[in-house]
């Protein structure tokens, strides 16, 4: 039942048995994953990096699979009903050319570093501190981000079917705390690989039902009667365009900081490729990861709009139910019909649990060897350090439910994911690039570039939410401009701080510093696995669709 009263929203899922079903089987084969997984976890790195040994065509789908959670899909929706097609920027520029880059330059770093961790990777170029630093900064923000999925799963299936919010976290908690206990990163690895085809299969038929309801393309066009949200460039010379911000502002706020931050420095994905069975399949992981990203604002972003034509109101209300994260759920409940609408659900609940699974393995990674291991016991067999990985499991998921009530104070999904990434991701991608590319800079300079950069935008999000001393435009746009200014003082700190301290001996930094390390490039036998061939391909589908949308 979907209905409009003034600008109230009010929607019901007629839910049935067949549904339930669905959504049944999908919980059963899920934990049967994590089952069949536990007897491979005899070692910590079989826990916490599936031995390296998985093939590239998972990693690869997985790595896209990490990043499909609440943002994905309840903010991307959201968004686009609220911003238009502009919001594929967040998967075109905002994606690809980071994806690209950490495929072709820093995965050889990552890999043949043999690190278990990106914190890791910086106590190697840099120093003890600023692994520590990124450490603790890492683990809040991927048990912040971790409970926005945990709280966005319940407040979904509380509006849509009335279950209680409360038991819907605890319920959420319980279920992916189960399957990473059991099989560690391989069980959610393999998840997310099944969770990337469900999403697929939940959201494809929802953008062509709601795309032929509305009379397709053209139809939709005329149905929301605003030729600005369907154009990515058009109206960026300026200010005129519904993210308002300029295309200085998308183009090195989010192609540049936002997207190299997160795409190239961030250990939730990063992870997923260094699982791979070797250097050849880690540095295909991203570029195979490109092509659905290519393609997933058509099944992601066309249903926000198709719903916004529907229910022009969304948004304008009191409440989550009337916000514009409720624009997918709302597009199903309208559009599909019983078993489809199971199998849409099952969908949205994959989603979130990809996106907390993806960020809870990534902390307890960081947790045990970058924090415990270092800085509490150091000498511990390898048993204890699985017996530890998996008590911070149910850590790490505690603390995600005290962080999903935290959700609630936003009322964009969005907005909360866009400034924790620019707080925490930005001022880290300046301090990777001057130590991959810059012998010279120092352990010190990256580690107070690295402070000052974080502390910069972390007071920048304060003024700009609780004292209103500034404003940067929308909360997309703000986002933007705060990480390029977050970005620019840690690049800045760091290389005065470095002409200023000792760096590190050449000899310590071959295999760290791209002029140092010897180019050994990957062979491959079969021209299609080449990266460049699949870098390339990506590219050119990229341009192509930029033009088409421009």
């Amino acid at each position: 039942m979907l209905a409009i009263a003034s600008m109230q929203v009010d929607v019901t899922a007629n839910i049935g048995w067949v549904d339930y079903l669905i959504i049944a089987i999908y919980f059963c084969v899920t934990l049967g994953i994590g089952f069949a997984l536990r007897r491979r976890m005899r070692s910590s790195e079989d826990f916490f990096l599936s031995g390296r040994s998985l093939p590239s065509w998972v990693t690869g789908l997985a790595f896209v699979g990490a990043n499909l959670g609440a943002l994905e899909i309840l903010g991307m929706g959201a968004n686009a009903a609220q911003y238009g097609f502009m919001q594929a920027h967040f998967y075109w520029i905002g994606a690809i050319p980071a994806m690209l880059f950490v495929a072709i330059f820093m995965m050889p770093f990552y890999y043949g570093s043999k690190t278990h961790s990106v914190p890791g990777f910086l106590k190697l170029r840099f120093n003890e501190a600023t692994r520590g630093f990124n450490a603790i900064s890492f683990g809040v923000l991927t048990v912040l981000t971790s409970g926005i999925n945990m709280y966005a799963a319940a407040l979904v299936f509380n509006v849509l079917l009335g279950w209680d919010l409360n038991l819907c976290i605890w319920l959420a908690a319980a279920f992916i705390m189960g399957y990473i206990l059991l099989g560690g990163l391989s069980s959610s690895i393999y998840n997310e690989t099944l969770q990337f085809f469900l999403i697929v299969l939940g959201l494809l038929p929802l953008t062509l039902i709601g795309l032929h309801n509305v009379g397709g393309w053209s139809g939709l066009q005329a149905k929301v009667n605003n030729p600005t949200f369907f154009h990515l460039w058009q109206g960026t010379a300026g200010n005129d365009n519904p993210f308002g911000v300029n295309f200085i502002g998308i183009a090195l706020g989010l192609g540049f900081v936002l997207s190299f931050g997160y795409w190239c420095t961030d250990f939730l994905v990063v992870q997923r490729a260094l699982a791979a069975e070797d250097e050849a399949a880690a540095e295909r992981t991203p570029l195979i990861a490109a092509f659905p990203k290519l393609f997933f604002p058509f099944i992601a972003i066309v249903p926000g709009l198709v719903i916004f034509s529907v229910m022009p109101h969304l948004g304008q209300g009191g409440g989550f139910q009337n916000s514009y994260n409720m624009a997918i759920p709302y597009a199903m409940v309208h559009f599909f019909p019983s078993g489809l609408l199971g199998l849409g659900l099952t969908a949205l609940l994959a989603s979130f649990m990809s996106g907390m699974a993806g960020n809870v393995t990534a902390f307890n990674t960081v947790w045990t060897y970058d924090i415990y291991r270092s800085y509490i016991k150091k000498d511990a067999p390898d048993s204890h350090y699985l017996w530890m990985g998996r008590i911070v499991t149910v850590v790490g998921i505690l603390l995600s439910v005290a962080t999903a009530y935290l959700a609630a104070n936003f009322s964009s999904i969005m907005d909360y994911v866009q400034a924790l990434f620019s707080i925490f991701n930005a001022p880290l991608l300046a301090t990777f690039l001057l130590g991959m590319f810059w012998k010279r800079t120092t352990g010190w300079g990256g580690f107070i570039g690295l402070v000052v950069g974080t502390t910069v935008s972390i007071a920048m999000w304060i003024m700009e939410q609780y004292m209103h001393l500034f404003s940067l435009g929308s909360s997309e746009g703000s986002s933007m401009w705060r990480a390029l200014i977050a970005w620019g003082t840690c690049f800045v700190i760091t290389i005065i701080v470095s002409l200023f301290t000792s760096p590190k001996p050449d000899a310590e930094l071959k295999g760290l510093v791209y002029s140092l390390t010897p180019k050994s490039e990957v062979v491959e036998t079969v021209w299609y696995k080449k990266p460049m061939v699949l870098a390339g391909a990506a590219l050119v589908i990229f341009v192509v669709l930029n033009v088409i949308f421009f």
